[in-house]
């Protein structure tokens, strides 16, 4: 998938996010063996947000594309965000969220969020 592609999806998604009262802290946070596309906060909560953005018909759905290794990039990937940042005041929690976007003709068709979406046992 293009980066332009995953671009659309995230940016459809930071937009859901603001507008439904939270803060956006990080967009592609990036360590060596991991990322995770936006670190948002509501209400002294992380949310460490995954975003597959995908065309409608295709092969594989966003949500099948949360394999086990996916997931467990993201929570080592949210560790090391924590280690770094605990002493700016982040909150000492935090979830993991999918959102999928699916895409039609290059415009966002529609936007599925799920909240807690799997836990930092990687399941």
């Amino acid at each position: 998938m293009s980066r332009q592609i995953g671009n659309i999806g995230e940016d459809a998604v930071a937009a859901f996010l603001l507008h439904n009262g939270y803060e956006i802290l990080e967009r592609n946070f990036t360590v060596k063996g991991g990322e995770i596309d936006i670190i948002a906060r509501k209400d002294n909560k992380l949310a460490f947000v995954e975003v597959k953005t995908r065309k409608t018909g295709a092969l594989v759905s966003g949500e099948r594309a949360m394999t086990q290794a996916k997931r467990k990039h993201i929570i080592r990937t949210a560790q090391i965000y924590y280690s770094r940042y605990k002493k700016n005041n982040s909150p000492a929690c935090g979830r993991f969220d999918v959102a999928v976007v699916e895409l039609e003709n290059g415009k966002v068709k529609h936007v599925k969020y799920y909240v807690s979406a799997f836990d930092a046992s990687g399941s």
